[in-house]
């Protein structure tokens, strides 16, 4: 559901706190009215919170002088051409260092806050990705006969698609996606105000061992049923995610069976 024209900017910068004034009343008094926009702003902050979870933490200042005071204390006195050089260089350590030092930190961090193992990046970023504006579906239909037939051409596959409304789980459409470093269908499914993304390739590497995981609000189940290869994602709470996985798996039986 795209934002109405004119308001792309002004919904951007009222998320980022940047919108001030009669501006910012003026949106807000259309937010109140208009379902579409309402839904951008919900989206972008949804976004804004996932991105701020996921984002390293940054270095001290600190290291980075202490870096380069000992690189300089080193280094032998050079003329004023090597000179330039050596405090090049003295920049790109302290800069290496310095990522080296947020990565072991970001590891850390992720370690202490989350629940448990990490979701996998691709599987997580493709989540996060597709939940920004214009990205959750190239194909938007609940109609099953035209979301299946989108596919043909684009993968070397046919994935199926499981049709679930009876069961409260809405087919949103789908669209190509790209996780485990493989091109991938994603079907898209909506529960409430909540967003599930399926990933499903063909089972030919053998079963996938089953696995469910929780991080960062994060849901994340992945196994093989029937002839597939699945991966669901979603911030639906773990129950619900458990029971669609669970349709899912029984509507593959049947398709597979018939």
């Amino acid at each position: 559901m795209a934002a109405c024209d004119g308001f792309d900017i002004q919904i951007s910068a009222y998320v980022d706190g940047e919108l001030e004034g009669i501006s910012a009343t003026s949106l807000e008094a259309h937010l109140a009215e208009c379902i579409a926009c309402a839904t951008r702003v919900e989206r972008e902050r949804r976004l804004q919170s996932a991105l701020r979870a996921t984002a390293p933490p940054r270095a001290p200042e600190a290291l980075r002088s202490r870096v380069e005071a000992a690189l300089r204390a080193a280094a032998p006195e050079p003329p004023h051409r090597r000179w330039q050089g050596v405090a090049r260089w003295a920049g790109l350590a302290a800069t290496l260092l310095l990522a080296v030092f947020a990565g072991r930190r970001w590891g850390a961090d992720r370690t202490a806050h989350d629940d448990g193992p990490a979701i996998p990046e691709s599987v997580l970023t493709a989540h996060i990705r597709s939940l920004q504006e214009e990205h959750l579906v190239d194909v938007r239909s609940s109609d099953q006969h035209a979301v299946k037939p989108w596919f043909t051409g684009r993968l070397d596959y046919s994935p199926p698609v499981p049709v679930l409304d009876s069961a409260g789980y809405r087919l949103m459409g789908a669209r190509l996606d790209y996780v485990f470093d493989r091109p991938t269908a994603a079907i898209v499914y909506g529960r409430r105000d909540h967003v599930i993304n399926l990933f499903m390739w063909p089972a030919d590497a053998g079963a996938a061992p089953a696995q469910s995981r929780t991080a960062r609000g994060y849901h994340w189940i992945h196994g093989t049923a029937g002839p597939v290869v699945f991966c669901v994602i979603s911030d639906l709470n773990e129950a619900e995610l458990q029971q669609f996985v669970a349709l899912v798996r029984a509507n593959l039986a049947g398709a597979t069976r018939s």
